[in-house]
């Protein structure tokens, strides 16, 4: 039986968040498309997985940095199960501070599997 969209993005996202919380910065690079956008929290711009891969590696290196957890709150598919909308709460960990916010992500089927197309990241607390 073939998994269903909603429960293979809301897989993928559960081990985007273990690969983070481990700091696993080069594993994440499959989850990304080449062309990735990201809007960050706080309104920067990042182009590209490679450059995305990046960021979180300096973020890793960074030693209050603990994780960033998104839950995902709603996964909905275009007319062709091609392209998801995928909506939550993520929230960043470090020793001495927490932040958290809302977030959505497109998802696009690539080659029997789902990788974020972009992602966009509003901080509200």
């Amino acid at each position: 039986m073939a998994t269903a969209p909603e429960d293979a993005i809301r897989a993928r996202r559960k081990l985007t968040n273990k690969l983070i919380a481990g700091h696993e910065a080069a594993r994440l690079k499959p989850f990304f498309l080449p062309d990735v956008k990201l809007i960050v929290g706080d309104g920067d711009l990042i182009l590209g997985a490679e450059q995305v891969v990046a960021a979180f590696a300096a973020q890793f290196a960074d030693p209050a940095f603990k994780t960033y957890v998104r839950e995902t709150e709603a996964v909905a598919l275009d007319r062709d199960g091609a392209r998801a909308a995928e909506h939550g709460r993520w929230t960043g960990v470090w020793r001495d501070r927490e932040m958290s916010g809302t977030y959505l992500a497109v998802w696009r089927k690539v080659t029997g599997q789902w990788a974020i197309e972009s992602e966009l990241y509003v901080t509200l607390s």
